[in-house]
């Protein structure tokens, strides 16, 4: 009987041995697995470097911005330095965010790559870290911008190999940058038998908007899907972003910025954040009457407050908005009857499609609500004709 015993013992020690093993080196290859992931390069390419050669600032045309970089704090700012002590606190740590500036560039090598410093390393739980302080490439191809791939953050400091494998034709590229984070520095990389150049500045009058967190590019699953950039590839012109989140409040600082450029038009998308509608009664014809003070004939478009998918349900939402945009309306009514000229009222209360599937949260856009909007603003700016110039 002992016998039995210690033979069924032995057997089942053994047997416990070999799926501890196993676990082992079970746990062992996910941590190898991870450890391969975590690297900043591309898990699809080498993650070696030593065959690249990196440029900076003077190789590439920084775009999205008409701010003169020596007034800036930093080249990839988005207001002035002076306006540091003019508007209010967190408009100037968001204007720290890279939202709507991207990085042109032509180049024959066959890798492209990026190193790219942060300034907050900056996360949300409702935006991908990749649309946060990620970088979108795109090329030029047959005239139409094509999305290549996303530079992926891992923290403060990052390096990516974004192509590979390529012949060594001449090509335009794209770099759209963080929404919610900021550029300290970013680098192009090539290899080390080729050139990089700065191409031809556009010379058509840009677009400007002025908005909220959705202006910013909340909550884009990349940098290159927030509708300002879309925008600027579908329509091959500059979009200048001054979307602040949760601080789009039509106020003065930021009015006499925008009316000192020179754009096409202006796109002022400040509902989200305008309440309670005696903000909107308050603001708005003062923030056209800035503009107008030095753009007298430029079109500004109001947009009014899009429809949430809870005004489905919630009574008290559709009242609310309901209430905004009488205000906004209102205002846009008193304009015309004194004369204004060239205000546009555009109601957005479709312009996410009818499924309300264009949202995260039921307030900040998804891709798919970019995507929509986008093609739901282009279509109005082609209505009213404001692409001639």
């Amino acid at each position: 009987m002992l016998v039995i015993l210690n033979e069924i013992f032995w057997k089942n020690t053994t047997l416990i041995i070999n799926i501890l093993r196993n676990i082992f080196i079970c746990l062992l290859f996910v941590f190898f697995i991870s450890c391969q992931q975590n690297q900043s390069a591309n898990i699809l390419y080498s993650s070696e470097f030593n065959d690249i050669n990196y440029f900076g600032q003077d190789s590439f045309l920084l775009e999205g911005t008409d701010i003169a970089d020596s007034i800036k704090e930093n080249k990839y700012d988005r207001l002035p330095a002076s306006y540091k002590d003019s508007v209010r606190e967190p408009v100037w740590n968001l204007s720290k965010n890279s939202a709507g500036l991207s990085i042109r560039f032509l180049s024959n090598s066959s890798v492209i790559t990026a190193k790219w410093e942060l300034l907050n390393n900056f996360s949300m739980d409702h935006m991908p870290d990749t649309g946060i302080k990620g970088i979108d490439l795109y090329f030029k191809n047959n005239d139409q911008w094509q999305y290549i791939n996303t530079g992926r953050p891992s923290g403060f400091n990052n390096e990516y190999r974004l192509i590979d494998n390529m012949d060594n034709e001449l090509r335009e590229y794209k770099i759209f940058l963080p929404l919610y984070d900021g550029i300290k520095n970013i680098e192009i990389g090539i290899d080390n038998s080729s050139f990089i150049q700065k191409p031809k500045k556009n010379n058509k009058k840009p677009i400007i908007f002025y908005g909220t967190s959705i202006t910013q590019g909340a909550c884009a699953s990349r940098p290159g899907m927030a509708h300002t950039n879309i925008i600027s590839r579908k329509l091959h012109r500059n979009v200048i972003n001054f979307g602040f989140s949760g601080n789009g409040r039509m106020e003065y600082p930021i009015s006499k910025l925008i009316s000192e450029s020179d754009p096409a038009f202006y796109v002022i998308e400040c509902m989200p954040n305008m309440y309670p509608p005696d903000l909107v009664a308050s603001n708005t014809i003062p923030l056209v009457n800035v503009i107008r003070s030095k753009n007298p004939n430029t079109p500004i478009i109001l947009v009014d407050l899009f429809t949430s998918p809870i005004n489905t349900l919630d009574k008290n939402a559709v009242r609310s908005t309901n209430e905004m945009n009488n205000a906004l309306k209102n205002e846009y009514k008193k304009m015309v009857d004194k004369g204004y000229e060239n205000i546009i009222y555009i109601e957005s209360s479709n312009a996410l499609g009818n499924d309300f599937e264009g949202t995260i949260d039921s307030v900040h856009f998804t891709d798919l609500g970019f995507i929509r909007y986008s093609t739901f603003l282009i279509k109005k700016f082609k209505e009213y004709n404001l692409l001639n110039n």
